[in-house]
């Protein structure tokens, strides 16, 4: 009676273990959590088609003006050295941020 209920215990415990998919076959305990993990350093996320509201003309326009932004900086930076302050340099150094991070939430869609 003992073996008996050992043995009923032992496969109630070990039957969600045997999960199967939907096509009949085990899933391997890694997949799930392989999904969901960022790819390895060095490769490339895939990217399917177009990103719903990421405009690629858009994201382009702000990368060439963010370019042409921070090849102004190191100029403007030396004009701080020799004492004068633009007073422009402020507000190009927030428009770099906000440009910035408009690239990247629209590099993440």
């Amino acid at each position: 009676m003992r073996v008996a209920f050992l043995w009923l215990l032992g496969l109630v415990l070990c039957t969600p273990l045997v999960a199967l998919s939907q096509s009949g076959k085990p899933i391997p305990p890694g997949v799930r959590t392989a999904e969901r993990l960022p790819p390895p350093a060095g490769q490339p996320r895939k990217v399917s088609g177009q990103r719903p509201g990421a405009d690629r003309g858009q994201l382009k326009h702000d990368a060439d003006e963010l370019a042409k932004l921070a090849q102004l900086i190191p100029l403007e930076i030396e004009r701080v050295q020799k004492g004068e302050l633009p007073k422009d340099l402020n507000e190009q150094l927030k428009r770099i941020e906000k440009l910035s991070k408009q690239l990247r939430r629209g590099l993440s869609r």
